[in-house]
């Protein structure tokens, strides 16, 4: 069984300007908490078919692979290890990245699609437990981005917990 989590913010600026960013694949680690570097593993740089690897930590890194791409508006990466699939605990895993006009800026959208390993069980440990940590990170995600794609910056922790403050009173 697969599930889905999401978070959706107003960007002040225009949706060509953030796909300028959202495009370069190789800046996941400017705004993905946790993240410290990323690396382009094939040729091909943009569109179906061009990999990276984000590293959580120099050492350990997570492939990504685009499946879908729509021009000036996102793409759907999936995530794996080399050829030996998702990561636990799902058994297939993908990050969808979309923006769309919404009056003078733009809409972005973060979202985690995922089917759980293990079954019944891995079900139950989504619904008591996962499901609510993964909608934490995703917020944490869109919410970094929104923040380093307005102001170039990479946010510190104390951004990110502004930033989550902010949210919450919106």
């Amino acid at each position: 069984m697969g599930g889905v989590v999401s978070c959706t913010l107003y960007m002040k600026m225009p949706r060509e300007k953030a796909w300028d960013i959202l495009r370069d694949l190789s800046k996941p680690h400017f705004y993905v908490p946790g993240l410290v570097k990323t690396e382009i593993t094939t040729e091909k740089t943009t569109g179906v078919g061009a990999s990276r690897k984000v590293y959580q930590t120099e050492t350990k890194g997570l492939d990504e692979t685009v499946e879908e791409w729509n021009e000036g508006h996102g793409f759907l990466i999936r995530l794996h290890q080399g050829d030996r699939g998702a990561p636990p605990p799902f058994s297939e895993g993908h990050f969808r990245y979309a923006i769309d006009d919404q009056g003078e800026g733009t809409q972005l959208t973060c979202s985690l699609i995922y089917t759980m390993r293990w079954g019944i069980l891995g079900v139950l440990l989504d619904k008591l437990l996962l499901n609510f940590i993964m909608r934490r990170i995703i917020a944490d995600v869109t919410l970094s981005m929104r923040f380093f794609y307005e102001t170039g910056l990479t946010p510190t922790k104390q951004d990110l917990k502004e930033a989550r403050m902010a949210w919450k009173r919106s």
